[in-house]
């Protein structure tokens, strides 16, 4: 079981929360916490190897608390992950993968593209496929028939594993805090479309790749997980863009595992990584 507090400092917190934990006679095997101080703000991170009684814990810990408190209990159950691709297969396949094979702890209801040619690779791993085509259609209008998708499941991220289409304000609003994409530039730098022909003509000696969540700012979301590798002078906008996927997606990877395993808080435009 994992607990995850935050909510605004005060002097004691950790004493008072330990304290109904022992209380509650559970074994901690991990704790973790951390203060921003700029913004006064405190979280929380404890794992626990003894079952417990979810309701009773929460509400003697949410007693010790300020007002407003973010206090979340979590299982052991796998997560569910929804897909949105377009044409890449790189990170798509690597997800796929890693869940089929247990190394992320989720499962994948579905996949959601704007192009047919990944369904082929869906079907091998028996995974239900959804072509959306945006083609004659709004932003919204398109976005509309996508979100009918996903709200069948009842899924917990939403993973843009390079989906290449821009998302409306009341798309991303909707499920804020949901939404995951990976870009192929080690942000701030080279945001938007075509960062590899923008870090070409940069002339940059490292390129990387970053897993962000998405806010209505394009590419400027909390992040996650980045990574670089380095090249030099020989690369062009094409074998940097090959030489990238790799990058990309492990990013991706350990991102989603950060996420799944419940070490990630979103902070402002920020996030705290234990």
């Amino acid at each position: 079981m994992i607990l995850k507090i935050a909510c605004a400092d005060q002097k004691g917190l950790v004493h008072r929360i330990t304290g109904v934990i022992y209380q509650h006679n559970l074994n901690v095997i991990k704790n973790d916490e951390y203060v921003d101080i700029t913004n006064e703000k405190f979280f929380m991170r404890t794992e626990f190897d003894t079952p417990l009684d979810k309701k009773d814990l929460l509400t003697d810990i949410k007693k010790v608390l300020p007002d407003n408190a973010y206090v979340k209990l979590f299982g052991n159950k796998k997560q569910k992950i929804i897909l949105l691709a377009s044409k890449e297969y790189h990170c798509l396949s690597d997800i796929m993968i890693r869940c089929h094979s247990k190394d992320l702890k989720a499962e994948i209801p579905c996949i959601i593209s704007n192009h047919t040619k990944l369904e082929s690779l869906s079907k091998r791993f028996d995974i239900p496929f959804y072509y959306v085509d945006h083609k004659n259609k709004t932003r919204e209008d398109h976005e509309k028939l996508i979100k009918e998708i996903i709200d069948q499941h009842d899924c917990d991220y939403i993973i843009l594993a390079k989906y290449m289409r821009i998302l409306t304000p009341s798309f991303i609003n909707t499920y804020k805090n949901k939404l995951i994409n990976i870009h192929h530039s080690f942000l701030p730098a080279f945001k938007g479309a075509r960062p590899y022909h923008q870090a070409f003509e940069r002339g940059v000696k490292i390129i990387g790749a970053t897993a962000h969540f998405v806010n209505e700012d394009l590419d400027e979301g909390p992040i996650i997980e980045q990574d670089i590798i380095k090249i030099n002078h020989g690369y062009n906008a094409k074998s940097m863009s090959k030489a990238g996927k790799d990058v990309e997606k492990f990013v991706l990877a350990r991102a989603l595992q950060l996420v799944l395993e419940q070490r990630v808080f979103v902070n402002g435009n920020k996030t705290i990584v234990f």
